[in-house]
C-alpha cells in the first residue's frame, strides 16, 4: 500500500493546532501532542474539518470558520432562571462559575452563571463558544491508516489505553 499523501475521509490525522477567539489564543496543542481524529467522522468541528480535506503532510493552514459551522449560534433558549433558594449552597454563587447538572433525562449537561440578581440566578447552557467566529492556525503533521476497529467505531484510538 503506498504511504497516505493527503488528507481524506477514514483516515487518521495528526495535527498541532492553535485556536484563537477574539484575538486571544485559547487553545493549543503547542505543549502537548499533536491533536489525532478520523477524518471524516465529525470528530472535530466540521468547519475545520471540511477546510482539512486535500491537505497534504506539513501544508499549514489559515481556517475561519463561522459560529455555525463551529459551536453553533447562541440559542436564546439555553437559559434558565433559578430561584436562589434552591442553588445549591456548595456552588460559589458567582459570575462565569460553570456546574454540571442533569437535564429531564437525566443526562449531565453543563451551564455557567451569566446573571445573578437578589430573587434569581440565571444559567445559561450555551458552549462557552456559541456565537463565536473560531480563527484556526493548523499544521498536517502526519497521516495513517486507521484500524479495522477504530474505523467502526468512528474515532481514533489511543495506544495506550483500550476503549
Amino acid at each position: 500500500m503506498s504511504e497516505l499523501k493527503i488528507v481524506a475521509n477514514d483516515v487518521v490525522v495528526a495535527i498541532d493546532y492553535m485556536l484563537m477567539v477574539d484575538g486571544e489564543i485559547i487553545d493549543s496543542s503547542a505543549e502537548r501532542e499533536p491533536l489525532e481524529f478520523l477524518q471524516g467522522h465529525g470528530n472535530i468541528i466540521s468547519g475545520l474539518e471540511q477546510e482539512m480535506l486535500g491537505m497534504e503532510i506539513g501544508e499549514s493552514k489559515e481556517v475561519v470558520v463561522a459560529a455555525i459551522d463551529g459551536y453553533g449560534e447562541i440559542d436564546p433558549e439555553a437559559y434558565i432562571d433559578v430561584p436562589r433558594g434552591e442553588f445549591p449552597e456548595h456552588i460559589p454563587v458567582e459570575l462565569g462559575v460553570e456546574l454540571q447538572v442533569q437535564n429531564e433525562k437525566g443526562e449531565p449537561a453543563y451551564a455557567r452563571i451569566d446573571k445573578i440578581e437578589s430573587e434569581e440566578v440565571q444559567l445559561n447552557f450555551n458552549h462557552p463558544l456559541a456565537g463565536k467566529e473560531l480563527h484556526f492556525s493548523v499544521q498536517v503533521i502526519a497521516l495513517r491508516k486507521p484500524s479495522d476497529e477504530e474505523v467502526e467505531h468512528g474515532h481514533v484510538h489511543d495506544h495506550n489505553h483500550e476503549h
